[in-house]
């Protein structure tokens, strides 16, 4: 069975109990990137059925702004904390094709981008 196979199916049997939180820790990291696009498709169909609450860990911005509500942007480190949060302000049903055309998409992502890599690439050691 192939990688992206597997995550399709431990996507459905993780929803197939309904439950009221799913928890992904970077569910698509080790797919190749049509796969990862199918399968983000996917992910949004099936929470389009069942509604539950998503918490998806994940270090590609694109996917967090394709995915998410709200995006939660952590510090470096190990005592790592909420930096920031990000309100998302595309509409559902999604396109993803429209959304890159958004001039509103790059605004944020250059956002999310200089958060992460500018004010806390670097752990504070001093």
């Amino acid at each position: 069975m192939s990688g992206g196979m597997r995550q399709r199916v431990s996507i459905a049997c993780a929803l197939a109990i309904r439950p009221k939180v799913l928890i992904l820790d970077e569910p698509f990291g080790a797919l190749d990137a049509i796969t990862k696009e199918e399968l983000q498709e996917e992910l949004l169909k099936i929470w389009g059925d069942n509604r539950c609450t998503v918490l998806m860990i994940t270090h590609d911005i694109d996917e967090a702004l394709f995915l998410a509500d709200k995006l939660v942007m952590m510090t470096n480190g190990p005592h790592a904390k909420i930096g920031e949060v990000m309100e998302i302000p595309f509409g559902r049903p999604r396109d993803r094709s429209r959304i890159m055309e958004d001039p509103q998409y790059y605004q944020l992502r250059n956002y999310a981008l200089d958060f992460l890599f500018n004010r806390f690439a670097h752990d504070d050691v001093g």
